[in-house]
């Protein structure tokens, strides 16, 4: 079982830092050599970079928008700059599939395998994207690690097991934490988790609060399919739904067999349907608090989804 103690982990942001070297003194090296002395300033740059998605009202993306078509606020403020704003369809994938194998799920556990897998061979690019497979009950385990092999992820999913409890928090928790933390990439790559689960926790160590913490420091979109099949909204969909909505994601609730299929379709297609805006917030200090993102459209009828907020670095 996971500690539940995200103090301990280092704090990671929403942010880009880049620097000059630092200011050369005049005893070195190139002075002492007989050179002129170079001065360099050393410059922090702090970039917020967020992914969303615009809707209409019939909840078809929107494809065609400008940087002028949305307001955004970072803090309850207008940001300093824009630095960047762009379609993004072609981001590189790190995806997680987390699927619950506790014995609440075993009605559609076969079918929901399946869907799965069709899902990564229609989703992974060679050489291009990357998934890994984790299946939770009372405890996560990860039955394929990292890779752009559909044949590996196929046998990774073929692997999962149903029976147990459920630890949802605790598996999203470990996945953000020891898999998709933001890392030290040379270019932009988009993070997400597809959960498929019935949302029912009652063995995590974490909470759900820690586990979406997690998330938010990852920079990780939660997408959830819901397994339950009962045609009512349950707890645990209400909780697929909180976790969907705090990162900018989606809950999916199919109540028929084939609409587990359409609802990983519909997955698919977000991934490939975002834009990216980069800005510097306004008044920011790094001191590692929560900070709130609100993007709007300005267009009637449309609609934005994307992460809530992000934490800030510490100094």
């Amino acid at each position: 079982m996971l500690a539940a103690a995200p103090a301990q982990v280092p704090a990671q942001s929403s942010f880009v830092a880049t620097s000059t070297p630092p200011v050369t003194s005049p005893s070195s090296e190139s002075d002492q050599a007989g050179g002129d002395a170079i001065l360099t300033i050393k410059k922090r740059v702090d970039e917020v970079n967020v992914l969303f998605i615009a809707t209409d009202r019939h909840g078809k993306f929107v494809r065609n928008l400008n940087q002028g078509d949305f307001t955004i606020l970072d803090d309850h403020q207008p940001p300093q700059s824009i630095e960047n704003f762009r379609r993004e369809t072609d981001l590189p994938l790190q995806l997680g599939l987390l699927v619950d194998t506790s014995g609440s799920v075993r009605g559609r556990f076969d079918f929901e395998q399946t869907a799965a897998i069709d899902f990564l061979q229609h989703t992974l690019r060679a050489n291009f994207d990357k998934a890994f497979v984790m299946g939770f009950s009372s405890h996560s385990q990860i039955t394929q690690d990292f890779t752009d092999n559909v044949q590996l992820l196929s046998t990774g999913v073929h692997r999962l097991h149903d029976g147990g409890g459920t630890a949802l928090y605790d598996a999203i928790y470990r996945a953000c934490r020891d898999k998709l933390i933001k890392g030290h990439e040379d270019h932009p790559v988009r993070r997400a988790i597809v959960v498929v689960s019935d949302g029912e926790d009652n063995q995590s160590e974490v909470s759900r609060a820690q586990a979406l913490e997690m998330a938010q420091r990852a920079e990780v979109i939660i997408y959830a399919i819901s397994t339950d099949d009962s045609g009512l909204i349950l707890r645990g969909d209400q909780v697929l739904q909180q976790l969907a909505d705090a990162t900018g994601g989606r809950a999916f609730f199919p109540f028929k067999m084939k609409d587990i299929k359409n609802s990983f379709a519909a997955i698919e297609d977000e991934l490939r349907s975002q834009y990216v805006v980069s800005y510097r917030p306004a008044n920011f200090d790094a001191d590692g608090r929560y900070r709130s993102i609100e993007i709007t459209a300005l267009k009637k009828d449309l609609q934005v989804r994307s992460r809530k907020g992000y934490f800030a670095p510490r100094q």
